[in-house]
This record gives C-alpha cells, structure tokens and sequence, in this order.
C-alpha cells in the first residue's frame, strides 16, 4: 500500500462529492416515499388495525400515526425518518451561517435568525421523537412529539418568511424574490390545512361522528401533510443553493 505524507495534497481532497441540489431532493424525498410505502402496507395488510378508532365507528383511511405503528410500517418509517433527519441539522446550520452573513451588522435580526435555527432543532427533534415513539406504545410522548414538530414548524415558518422578506426587500435576485413568495405561499397553505386538521380531529374526538370526520382528517393529513409541505418550503431555498454557496 502507498504511503502518503503527512499534510500532502491528496490526502486533504474529499473522498465524496454530493451537490448540495441532490443532497436538498434526496431528504425531501425520504419520507414522502416512506409514508407513501407505510400508508399502501397498511391499506393492504392491516386494514382493520390501522382503520380502528377508540369510537369504535366506520373509518376508511388510517390516520399517519396508525400507519407508522405497525410492523414493518413502524421500521419503513424510522429508516426513512433516520437518514432524512441528519442532513435537516446540517441544513439548519447552512441556514444560520447564510442569515448571519446577510444580517452581519443588524442585532434583531440576528436574534431572530438565532431563534430560527433553535425552532429548525426542536421541529427536527419532534419529528424524530414522534417516529421513534409509536402511538400504540407510549402515546402521551407520541402525543407531545408531534405537538412540538407542528409548533416549531409553523413558528419557524412565520421566522422564515420574515426573514426572507427582509431579504427580497433588499435583493435584486430574481432568485431571492422567488423563494420568498413561494416560502410565503407553502406557510399559508400548511397553516390553512393543519387548521383544518385539528379542527376535524377535536370534531371526531368529541362526537364520535361515523366515518366522516376521522376521513376527512386522515385525508387533511396525507394530502398536504405537514411533514411533506415544511420539506417542500425548504426545498425553495435548498436548490437555489448557488445562493448559499454565493454567501458563504
């Protein structure tokens, strides 16, 4: 075998190159696929246990904790979610770093960049504490995970377009302006639809109504469902990444 000298130029040249694009399409991808994979397993093998409701009344589509706590949906799920989560920390950083250098002399800005970054955390945390902790094992911390990743995720959305606005206010990069209203539409539309969710699911809850209501919210959250849209929202930053990299 070859011996390379210390401090040589071979041996700092990175082993893999993976643009940042690809990298952005790949983690978006993961859990669409995944839960696309749990809900079709679910669908055709356990129909009546990811269909059953503590009402006991008609349910045609499983809600996405009942798909993701079943077996295998639950290890599909958690492969998905697994390597999803890692590069979401690494973006989150690239995103600190990116507003640190636009806001450099601006504190509330700062501040609130700062704030961001800790909401990117504590949504990622929520969403891997919701996968990792199944309904039908402890749901209370199922309960309180998902809690957390909506929150952060709204909250951190609001922060985003805030932020972006400051940005395409300022920016003559047709880019810039681009992601913006596009961030700014996705927040809209992930807000109007988890309200709509919540509103369904407190309605079902509370007067067990035959099938309708629990439909209704299974379909609220598979079509736009949080996980997917929030990926998508940052996606309109992700793969303009010639922006990052132009800032950094």
């Amino acid at each position: 075998m070859q011996q390379v000298p210390y401090g040589s130029v071979d041996r700092d040249k990175p082993l893999i190159r993976l643009p940042f694009t690809r990298l952005a399409v790949i983690t978006v991808c993961l859990p669409l696929l995944g839960l696309i994979a749990c809900v079709v397993l679910a669908l055709l093998y356990h129909y009546n246990d990811a269909t059953y409701t503590h009402c006991q009344v008609p349910n045609y589509l499983p809600s996405i904790s009942a798909a993701i706590s079943l077996t295998p949906e639950r290890y599909i799920w958690r492969f998905s979610i697994g390597l999803h989560s890692a590069p979401r920390f690494l973006v989150a950083a690239a995103y600190l770093s990116f507003y640190r250098g636009r806001f450099s002399k601006r504190l509330m800005e700062q501040l609130l960049s700062g704030l961001t970054f800790l909401l990117a955390l504590s949504e990622n945390i929520g969403l891997l504490l919701l996968t990792y902790v199944s309904s039908n094992e402890t749901y209370s911390v199922h309960k309180s995970g998902f809690i957390l990743f909506i929150g952060s995720s709204l909250v951190h959305m609001l922060c985003t377009c805030k932020l972006w606005s400051l940005i395409a206010k300022y920016s003559l990069s047709a880019e810039e302006m681009m992601s913006y209203r596009q961030k700014f539409r996705l927040f809209l539309f992930n807000g109007f639809f988890c309200l709509l969710a919540a509103y369904f699911y407190k309605r079902h809850n509370t007067y067990c109504e035959a099938g309708s209501e629990c439909n209704v919210f299974a379909v609220l959250c598979h079509s736009p469902h949080p996980c997917s849209t929030q990926h998508v929202f940052h996606t309109w930053f992700n793969v303009n990444s010639q922006i990052l990299t132009n800032n950094n």
